[in-house]
Parts: C-alpha cells; sequence; structure tokens
C-alpha cells in the first residue's frame, strides 16, 4: 500500500508543451535605463491584462471515490495533486484514505482500490485538512471539476471546515470550447491526453489522473496561446465565439482609464457603432475583446471598430444619463435599446365642449390632460379601451359644437356612448362623466380597476378564460402607465432637487435635477467644504425649462434612472424646490395586478421550467 501526505519535490518542468509566454513588450519608453524599462512595460501588461499564466500556480486534483454522489453517501477514496506553476512542478500530494465501508466491487475493478488498501489510510477528516494546506493560494483545476470540487467542499461542510475562496479552472469544459470533433471523438480525460501526448496514460488512480491531467492543461493553454489567451481571466472567460481577430484589437483598450463613465465605439469614419456604460472603463473595454463576449453582433461591431472613445464622468448615475443621451443622439446600429425615444405614445383626454380620448405621440401646452409615455402603441390602446369600457365617453374623431345637431352611433345604441351628437345627454352630466375619466388617468384608477375586475370574474366565471385575460392585459395596461406617470410628474414638476449619497470610498456624490432632467453631477473632494460645492454645482448647473404637460425635460428613461438613484437607501435631500410626492391612493397602489400576473404565468411553466411564457400582449412599459 501506497500511503504519501504532501510530497514537495524539486522543480522541474512538466511534460508537455507548457504555457507560452505573453507577447512581448512594445517600444520602449525612451529615457529610461533598458531594464527600467522592462520592468514598466512587464508591469504595464500585467495591469491591462490580467494575471499572465506563467505567474499562476495550479493545483490540479483529482479524486477516486466510491460512487457519484456526497449527498448519497458516496465516500472518497483516495486524493492526488499536483502542483505547478510555469510549466514546474512545485509539488504532489497523494494519498488514499479510508471510507469506513465495503468498497464497491465495480469500483475496484475501475479503480484498482481494494478495502483492504485503505484500511490503514488515514480519513478525510485528516486528509482533507492537509490537502487545503497543500492548495492553499492556488487556483484548482480539475477533470470534470464539479465532481471532484463538489466531493471536497461536501466533507468540508461536514466538518464545519470554511471552505477557502478558490478560483477554479475545468479542463473538460475548457476542452470542449477548443478542441473540435475532428480531432478526438469526446474529451474524456483519456482521449485528450492521447490527444495532447501525455507522459502519464490515466487509470483512474488519482496521482496518475492527475499529472495527466497537468499534461492536458498545458497543452489547452499552449494552443490557447496561438490565440491571443495568455492570462487566466481570458483563459476563464474563453469563448471560441470570441474570434481571434476580436482579440487581436485588445489594444482598443490600452490608456483607458479605470473610472466610470461611457466608451463610444466608432470606425474609421468616425461614425458610432456602439454607446456603453461602466464603473470601470478599462476592465469594461478589454472584456470585448479577452472575456466571453459571445453576442454575434458585438463581434461584428468590433470587426468594424478602428477607435474607443471614453468621457469620464463624475458618478456612475452621470454615466449612465449621458450614455442614454448619446445612444438618443447618435442611434448606433449596434444599441438595441433607447435609441428612439422620441418614438413614444400618450394618451390624450382633450381639452374641448365634448371632451373624447385619442392617441397621440406629441404632448402639448393645449390645456389637455395626458397620460404616458406609453412604449408601444399596443399598450397605449389598451388603456383607451380600458377606459373606454368603464367611461361611456364619445369615440368619434374631430371637434364636436357646444349644441350639436348630428346623429347616434352604434355605440350609443349599445350603450358604449353618451351620445353627445342628438343631445341624450346634457353638458353637465358629461362633464361629470370627463370629471371621473381625468381622475383616473392622473390621480386613482380604482374605478377602472373595480370594474374591470367584476368583469373578468364573471367572463372567468363563465369559462370565457379569453375574454377574461383581455380585460385583465387592459387593466395591467392602464395601471402600469398610470403609475409611472404619476412617479414620472412628481419630480417632472420640480423645478430643482438637490440630493446627495455616501460612496463606498466615504466620498459624496451630489447630483442637480431640475424638471426630471439630470443638470449636474460630482463628488465632493475630500477636506472641501460640503456646502460651497454644492453651491458651485448648483451655480455652474445646466438651465433647464419645464416641457408640456407630463413629459419630463429628459427622456422618460433619463428620468426613471434619476429616480432610481433617489429612491435607493442613503440619500439625502440637500434642497427641494416645491414638493415632491405622489398621490396616496395613486395607481401604484394597483400594481399588484401585473405582478400577480407575471407571478401566475411564472407558476403555470411546467415542471422546473421557469422561462417567461409568451403571451400576445406584450407588456408595458
Amino acid at each position: 500500500m501506497r500511503h504519501q501526505h504532501s510530497r514537495p519535490t524539486t522543480p522541474r518542468p512538466a511534460p508537455g508543451p507548457g504555457p507560452r509566454p505573453a507577447p512581448g513588450p512594445g517600444p520602449r519608453p525612451t529615457g529610461r535605463p533598458r531594464g527600467e524599462a522592462s520592468r514598466w512595460e512587464e508591469q504595464r501588461g500585467f495591469d491591462e491584462m490580467g494575471r499572465l499564466l506563467r505567474d499562476v500556480t495550479f493545483c490540479v486534483v483529482d479524486l477516486e471515490t466510491t460512487g457519484g454522489s456526497p449527498a448519497a453517501g458516496s465516500k472518497i477514496t483516495e486524493v492526488g495533486a499536483v502542483k505547478v506553476r510555469g510549466g514546474e512542478i512545485l509539488g504532489e500530494f497523494q494519498t488514499l484514505v479510508n471510507p469506513h465501508e465495503e468498497i464497491p466491487a465495480f469500483i475496484t475493478v475501475l479503480t484498482g482500490i481494494t478495502t483492504a488498501m485503505v484500511v490503514d489510510a488515514p480519513t478525510i477528516d485528516t486528509v482533507l485538512p492537509s490537502f487545503l494546506e497543500f492548495a492553499q493560494g492556488c487556483v484548482l483545476v480539475a477533470h470534470n471539476a464539479p465532481f471532484d470540487v463538489g466531493f471536497l467542499q461536501h466533507f468540508a461542510r461536514e466538518q464545519q471546515r470554511p471552505w477557502p475562496a478558490f478560483e477554479v479552472l475545468d479542463t473538460a469544459r475548457l476542452a470542449r470550447r477548443v478542441v473540435t470533433r475532428d480531432e478526438t471523438p469526446n474529451c474524456k480525460l483519456g482521449s485528450l491526453a492521447q490527444l495532447f501526448g501525455a507522459t502519464t496514460t490515466p487509470d483512474h488512480r488519482a496521482l496518475h489522473d492527475a499529472r495527466a491531467t497537468v499534461d492536458v492543461l498545458h497543452g489547452l493553454i499552449g494552443r490557447l496561446g496561438g490565440l491571443g489567451v495568455h492570462t487566466l481571466e481570458e483563459l476563464q472567460a474563453f469563448s471560441s465565439k470570441v474570434t481571434t481577430a476580436q482579440r487581436r484589437k485588445r489594444h482598443l483598450a490600452e490608456g483607458l482609464p479605470h473610472a466610470p463613465g461611457v466608451y463610444l465605439f466608432v470606425d474609421a469614419s468616425d461614425r458610432v457603432l456602439y454607446v456603453g456604460t461602466s464603473k470601470d472603463l478599462r476592465t469594461r473595454v478589454r472584456s470585448y475583446f479577452t472575456a466571453s463576449e459571445t453576442r454575434s453582433r458585438m463581434g461584428e461591431m468590433i470587426q468594424v471598430a478602428e477607435r474607443v472613445r471614453t468621457i469620464e464622468c463624475a458618478t456612475p448615475l452621470e454615466a449612465r444619463v449621458r450614455e442614454l443621451r448619446l445612444i438618443a443622439e447618435h442611434k448606433p446600429r449596434y444599441n438595441r435599446r433607447s435609441r428612439f425615444p422620441e418614438k413614444t405614445h400618450f394618451v390624450k383626454l382633450t381639452d374641448e365642449p365634448w371632451p373624447r380620448l385619442s392617441l397621440v405621440t406629441r404632448v402639448l401646452d393645449d390645456g389637455a390632460t395626458y397620460l404616458g409615455p406609453f412604449g408601444s402603441r399596443r399598450g397605449a390602446e389598451a388603456t383607451v379601451v380600458a377606459l373606454h369600457d368603464t367611461y361611456p365617453l364619445r369615440q368619434c374623431a374631430g371637434r364636436m359644437a357646444r349644441t350639436p345637431n348630428g346623429t347616434p352611433c352604434v355605440l350609443a345604441e349599445l350603450g358604449r356612448c353618451l351620445s353627445p351628437c342628438d343631445g341624450s345627454v346634457s353638458w353637465e352630466d358629461y362633464d361629470a362623466v370627463v370629471g371621473a375619466t381625468r381622475a383616473a388617468l392622473v390621480a386613482d384608477p380604482t374605478e377602472v380597476v373595480e370594474r374591470l375586475g367584476a368583469r373578468m370574474t364573471t367572463f372567468a366565471e363563465q369559462e370565457r378564460f379569453e375574454e377574461a385575460g383581455l380585460h385583465r392585459d387592459r387593466l395591467v395596461a392602464l395601471v402600469r402607465a398610470a403609475a409611472r406617470t404619476q412617479r414620472l410628474v412628481a419630480l417632472t414638476r420640480l423645478p430643482e432637487l438637490v440630493a446627495v449619497h455616501r460612496g463606498d470610498d466615504g466620498r459624496w456624490a451630489v447630483h442637480v435635477v431640475r424638471h426630471g432632467r439630470l443638470a449636474a453631477a460630482g463628488v465632493i473632494p475630500p477636506g472641501h467644504d460640503a456646502q460651497a460645492y454644492v453651491a458651485t454645482l448648483r451655480a455652474g448647473a445646466e438651465t433647464v425649462r419645464p416641457a408640456p404637460g407630463p413629459v419630463p425635460a429628459a427622456s422618460a428613461e433619463e428620468t426613471e434612472a434619476v429616480l432610481t438613484w433617489l429612491e435607493q437607501p442613503g440619500v439625502r435631500l440637500v434642497d427641494v424646490d416645491g414638493a415632491w410626492t405622489c398621490p396616496v391612493g395613486g395607481a401604484a397602489r394597483h400594481l399588484w395586478i401585473g405582478e400577480a400576473q407575471h407571478q401566475a404565468r411564472t407558476a403555470a411553466a411546467p415542471f422546473d421550467d421557469r422561462r417567461p411564457l409568451s403571451t400576445h400582449h406584450r407588456p408595458v412599459r
């Protein structure tokens, strides 16, 4: 019986190709001694790209067990591990483990480990602490890592032993991204060991399999080095969908700041291709070339991109707002969202002798009542139908004289219109219905909720579920739109609001908001007089004039971003010009209808499939 703990060895070259070195540094800065320049360039490359693979210590581990699941009672019978860095073996760890039970015959046939061999071996209570000490500070590597690491974590929990924050690399998963079926029929350890010419043949003994995995790891690293993968971060995130051409453009991220802001990919003609935002510009832009960026349109965009422009921002909120404004201005073809904030719809209750509801795309300063903006015409149409189901306003187009002289339509005959056209209703009675409709739009839609809710119940009892669903979707559209409008208006009507929030670094971020638009942003410097800084920021803030109706002086998406920031915990209001309030009995208290709808659809998913179910009606933004 072989029983060995943490057998350190003299560093020696590992079999196989070993990690490829990172690309050589660029032109050496002038005015520096050669040695100093080399150190400067190496540090710069490390900072730009991440942890070079040649500097990372890997602990390649393999286990033999009595079965496939520790939760089902399977035990570890052998642990083997190899510590390696820069192509050199630093040490090996191997020991049998006494599972305190008979080893099944089929396991003995597979591994060659018998019950007699492990009788005098240490238990996992002794082996696990020794292994964790051996692997300390390493990146764990295993072939089919969830199996091996899962067993180790299970027994760590049983021993109430904290599990170290290991980074884990799975050679099986990595091989599936690198090796083609033409090279090997599968990604089993034996197949890959043969492909990469491993000097150790895996035979289901832990140390032998770990040594073979080392050779496979080096073979994969050597192959990926030719594709521009030279750091641990790149190795962990490698995907074959990220092309070599993409990786070669990672120089576009060089020199970018580690700061919040906006980045713009531009082509050779200086046309903006894509706009994004990040708390760390350099890290985010670098991920397009070195991380698992698998969106096909991003790969296409990077092929065309020639430069990356950045705009540093004082705060993440300012970066988000600038991103939205730049997308709206340039309408980059590779941005899918926020390109057309002007394409909005509103429900309008007209201001005329006999008001009516209509759909419009612009808000005018005409005394009318508006609800919106809606992100789609479909949602606006559903809201109008919900209101007409509750309030029998006229639905004919055109302006009607104070004393009309017309003929009633079919809707009047069906009792769905008060028919002012033929004098069937007095102006005072019609105006009362108009007032109730206006209240549902701007204050409290409870009457609509109760009316449509009763109809939904009736249809459901009659098993007319499709009709009940139509009423539900119309009601959800109205409630969401009314709640959104009230939320936006509450901020839009304020001439100015100044708020601050203390960040994780202890510094105070200041934002000046005028009529729902971010007018200024900054961070108070350490030791600076806070009141003086805020006063200076306000004095230099953008002059913002109010927009008509409920429309903020910015896009609705920008104002909602500002609201999200204002509503987070820890925000303090420095000054508010006016009253920032929402109606107590407003539409927000009915939002549970939409949430219940979503939960019902989620619960209807079969078994454990919780993907969103498709519907005939798009959700209203």
